[in-house]
């Protein structure tokens, strides 16, 4: 793992993912390795996802000058790079950007897969209009540490989502990528699990296979033996929605508020 200092000119980005009005990532790079991720494409990075990560260290100063002339809006952390990957325990940069936010009374969507969130659940109960999405895909362990290696385990992030709950912080859970084979055989368990958490609200989307995204996933599907089914799903996306359809009918008998994550041709 390749990690760098870097120093970056912007904090804030316009987006248009739902629910948000600006993508704040204080990484470029994610060391979380999942084989699935397409941010390189959205990058149109050519260096290897998964391998390098750059530390925008400028970033809390940069945003601090930006949250003054800015119209209010959703700040989204984690949209293409998790705020919350090992680097984090270092540098403390989402820490630092969180604090900014909270000074200029910025609403806060935060997304994750790793249970670090915990380390900032004081600052987090600080903001007056916060939410935390954790991202789960299996109850598989042994297909999580394939498709992505350096997540904190599936459980953990549930416990997460448990101490989230239980100090009122506003949470949803992710089931995304759905990935063939792999969330389904636990889907159910997954859905049960969430509930338990004390989260109600849950999001899906399909495993999109934009640029280069096969040929990351391809291996690992290889050498667990779900090629076909990968390959079928590359060819084929509307072979998900018979479990979008049973992961919606399943969460919503579970007094889940399921819903899909994008908007049709997202």
């Amino acid at each position: 793992m390749k990690v760098r200092e870097v120093s970056c000119t912007t904090a804030l980005s316009p987006t248009s993912l739902p629910g948000l009005d600006y993508a704040l990532n204080p990484y470029r790079g994610c060391s979380i390795g999942c084989v699935y991720c397409y941010a390189p494409s959205v990058l149109r990075e050519e260096r290897t996802w998964g391998r390098f990560v750059d530390v925008k260290r400028n970033i809390p100063a940069i945003l601090a000058k930006e949250l003054k002339r800015k119209e209010r809006g959703v700040v989204g952390i984690g949209t293409v790079t998790d705020g919350y990957q090992p680097v984090e325990m270092k540098y403390r940069l989402t820490r630092l950007c969180l604090e900014q936010l909270a000074r200029f009374d910025f609403p806060v969507s935060v997304q994750t897969k790793s249970s670090l969130v915990l380390k900032d659940l004081d600052l987090l109960q600080r903001l007056s209009d916060v939410e935390v999405g954790v991202t789960i895909t299996t109850m598989d362990e042994a297909m999580r540490r394939r498709f992505e290696p350096f997540a904190s385990p599936s459980e953990r992030r549930l416990a997460a989502l448990r101490v989230l709950n239980d100090a009122d912080l506003r949470t949803w859970a992710f089931i995304g990528p759905i990935l063939p084979v792999t969330t389904e055989a636990t889907v159910e368990a997954l859905l049960r699990a969430i509930r338990e958490s004390g989260t109600r609200h849950v999001m899906f989307d399909r495993l999109r296979f934009r640029p280069g995204v096969w040929e990351r996933v391809a291996p690992t599907a290889i050498a667990a033996d779900l090629e076909a089914p990968y390959r079928a799903a590359r060819d084929e996306p509307a072979s998900f929605a018979p479990l979008e359809t049973r992961i919606r009918a399943l969460g919503e008998s579970l007094g889940l508020d399921v819903e899909p994550a994008f908007p049709d041709g997202w």
